[in-house]
């Protein structure tokens, strides 16, 4: 298991041992992050973290413990709700842009960030985006009411998949 991953999980037992974050070597984890989210690679973590007093995205490469800037969330805050795809390509999170909440993904690769519509006033809560970047879940509350809502991000995206996965097309036939 590489070095990282085990000082995570570490970290992980302490929390769940005494109920309160202690720092481990490599200093994963600090007393302010909350609502943790690993990349289905587990090369990246992104967690919510207090930064100048409001909940930010702070997203960390879990092979040498840097921290990655995503400047495109940067005008939206405050953030909730990380979550990655497989190579941690795509960040979707919740921001807020004046009174409204918004469920945003974010490509890292070419910089773009991508606000997801809800019609109907209805205001995201918690999100789950799928590994490979072609559907999320959103918790939504809609007239007092939290229900859960899948978009398929499949027209908007490109997926993310493992090394070695990628998509293909049937073999053609050649018989008559």
């Amino acid at each position: 298991m590489p070095r990282p991953l085990l000082i995570l999980l570490a970290s992980l037992a302490l929390i769940g041992c005494n109920g309160r974050s202690e720092r481990a070597g490599g200093g994963l984890l600090a007393t302010s992050q909350e609502a943790p989210a690993l990349s289905g690679s587990g090369e990246w973590l992104a967690v919510v973290s207090d930064r100048g007093g409001r909940p930010t995205v702070q997203l960390r490469r879990l092979s040498d413990g840097s921290v990655v800037s995503v400047p495109q969330l940067s005008r939206h805050q405050p953030h909730s709700s990380p979550s990655l795809s497989w190579n941690g390509r795509y960040l979707a999170a919740i921001t807020q842009r004046g009174r409204r909440r918004l469920a945003v993904v974010t490509d890292r690769l070419n910089g773009r960030m991508h606000p997801l519509p809800l019609p109907g006033g209805r205001d995201p809560v918690q999100l789950s985006l799928a590994p490979d970047a072609q559907q999320i879940a959103l918790q939504v509350t809609d007239q007092g009411r939290w229900r859960v809502e899948l978009l398929d991000l499949s027209d908007l995206l490109e997926p993310d998949r493992p090394p070695g996965q990628s998509l293909s097309t049937p073999a053609l036939s050649s018989e008559p």
